[in-house]
């Protein structure tokens, strides 16, 4: 069973088998995808277009387009209904790890400083090697706690560049 909630409202249940039902009730539905990347729906008799416009994954998040009206949709799987039972709902979120150097190079500009909150995405670093500027990103959202380079300074491969919390 999948709990799913549509813009922060109040969840529904969807159960998947031989049948799929929504709130222990059974829906007649099936969807293709169209040439541009839409998708057409079938559901109960009526039909919908579909445009998935964000997907992610480690939130558990799709972000769809039905008829010109945006819907947020989370999805809360089995695993993560057990973890949140015990009290441990976190348990499966990504830890934050430190930005390491992935290969030897020399510290060109350090984008961010201690106590800054970053975002999945955003620019940190940017690390000279091998003659090409590589820019650093932040994996997930974190504070920054402490940053052990300087700009001029040479790394190793491994080293922790800056420290995340």
């Amino acid at each position: 069973m999948i709990k799913a909630t549509v813009n922060g409202q109040s969840p529904f249940t969807i159960q998947t088998g031989k049948e799929i039902s929504c709130n222990e009730q059974i829906v007649d539905w099936s969807a293709i995808q169209v040439p541009a990347g839409s998708y057409s729906i079938i559901m109960d008799g009526h039909s919908y277009m579909a445009q998935v416009l964000k997907v992610d994954r480690d939130a558990k998040t799709v972000t769809l387009e039905i008829a010109q009206q945006v819907y947020e949709v989370s999805l809360e799987e089995p695993i993560d209904q057990l973890l949140a039972a015990m009290g441990i709902k976190d348990a499966l979120a990504h830890k934050v790890n430190d930005i390491k150097a992935p290969m030897p190079g020399l510290v060109l500009k350090v984008l961010v400083e201690p106590g800054q909150a970053i975002r999945k995405g955003d620019p940190v670093l940017v690390l000279e090697a091998m003659k090409m500027e590589n820019v650093f990103k932040s994996a997930t959202d974190a504070v920054v706690k402490a940053i052990k380079v300087n700009p001029g300074v040479a790394v190793e491969k491994g080293e922790v560049l800056i420290v995340l919390e």
